[in-house]
């Protein structure tokens, strides 16, 4: 889903790789245990760059741009999170990242759900920021509506930023978002399903997310074995940009808690 944040990059450690035949773009900050960093839909990794310097003080960050989004492309116009997350595997095996932890926004945080139920030896500990298991009738009337036109302004301003084709590349996650109303396969996890997660999990989520409503969050805390449920009073979607909200030192505590390897 969408996410409101993504100031201008202002430093450049980016590569990118060819995966089958799309070229997925990431970036790495730092040393140590690695960080996946998956941003929402319409983002890129200009979403985390907020965060990158306290987290890579710890670990070495690497930051995705997902398919067809930044300076990824998407030759088939198509994306689902099962396909990022395929996307995201390759580039790790390219990189020889074997075990690692991760924290997703929306979107990021679906595609992790993805990775973490079907190789679930190689997460670590893991951050789900707004995502869900199932897109509840909201969440598609919105996706099936949705237009740049009516996105508020701060979502037109990070789609502008992290659009690095430009109108062409917007158009083409609006009609990638839109197509995601009718997919009923994609996000379709059971809590049988969550239940095999074997990460240690933190869900964050704010109780008044417009797309994903409070239950999802908790019903998907009470299906993951070992895992951890903050809800932030008031917060929207994707509520970790407010200065009130202490996410990194939170986040930190957690992935490098005493359980994590």
């Amino acid at each position: 889903m969408t996410t409101t944040y993504a100031p201008k990059q202002t430093t450049t450690r980016g590569h990118t790789v060819q995966i089958k035949n799309i070229e997925i773009y990431y970036e790495e900050y730092g040393v140590g245990k690695p960080l996946v960093l998956l941003h929402g839909f319409g983002g890129c990794t200009q979403n985390w760059h907020p965060f990158t310097a306290k987290l890579s003080e710890r670990h070495r960050l690497i930051v995705v741009d997902l398919r067809g989004h930044g300076y990824s492309t998407n030759p088939e116009n198509k994306f689902t999170h099962r396909e990022a997350a395929s996307d995201v595997f390759l580039l790790l095996e390219k990189l020889g990242v074997d075990h690692f932890s991760a924290m997703g926004m929306s979107s990021g945080g679906m595609a992790l759900l993805h990775m973490a139920t079907s190789q679930p030896e190689r997460i670590d500990s893991m951050v789900l920021i707004s995502a869900t298991s199932h897109f509840p009738d909201q969440a598609r009337a919105i996706m099936r509506r949705a237009s740049f036109e009516t996105m508020p302004q701060q979502v037109q301003e990070m789609y502008r930023e992290c659009a690095k084709r430009g109108d062409a590349q917007i158009r083409q996650l609006i009609t990638q978002f839109n197509a995601l109303h009718k997919n009923h396969d994609d996000m379709n996890f059971t809590a049988q399903t969550l239940s095999t997660i074997k990460a240690r999990t933190l869900v964050v989520h704010g109780d008044r997310d417009h797309f994903f409503p409070v239950e999802i969050p908790v019903d998907i805390y009470r299906s993951i074995p070992d895992s951890a449920l903050w809800i932030i009073p008031g917060g929207d979607h994707v509520p970790i940009y407010d200065s009130t909200v202490p996410f990194t030192s939170t986040a930190l505590r957690f992935l490098d808690g005493p359980d994590s390897k």
